[in-house]
């Protein structure tokens, strides 16, 4: 018995719609991780980009367990002597609720040129309306 191993041109990509509404931001972030990377396929190979299209809507309703709210932060820093900014995730779940699932999908795939890959296959929609219904997405039961 042979191992079979994925090349570039074989890869079929599908068109996923994955709900986050009232569940917990981390699940469905590493759901979306995997789905993009290509983990849960027959034939992933790690070396090649087996992933498929992501579409993750209702960001705005996705939630964080605990006191995550009040006590995780987002901090950037620009590399300059006082340059750190941090903003809490109450506020940026409250503002910018699509950015938080970008954060946390991106912090889940390698920091390489296939991360970068996936990272583009990936759309975050913070309400339940996207513009993806002519690829006929399916929707993924989490």
């Amino acid at each position: 018995m042979s191992t079979t191993l994925a090349k570039p041109g074989q890869v079929e990509r599908k068109w996923y719609i994955l709900d986050a509404a009232g569940k917990p931001l981390g699940r469905v972030a590493a759901k979306a991780a995997v789905l993009l990377r290509g983990k849960d396929k027959v034939i992933f190979t790690p070396n090649v980009d087996c992933g498929d299209h992501v579409i993750i809507i209702n960001c705005d309703q996705a939630v964080l367990t605990g006191s995550k709210l009040d006590k995780k932060f987002y901090r950037t820093h620009s590399g300059w002597i006082g340059g750190l900014k941090e903003v809490n995730y109450r506020t940026l779940m409250a503002e910018k609720s699509d950015k938080a699932m970008m954060i946390a999908v991106k912090g889940m795939l390698p920091g390489n040129s296939l991360g970068a890959a996936a990272l583009k296959r990936l759309r975050v929609y913070k309400g339940a309306e996207h513009n993806n219904a002519a690829q006929k997405p399916e929707v993924y039961a989490l």
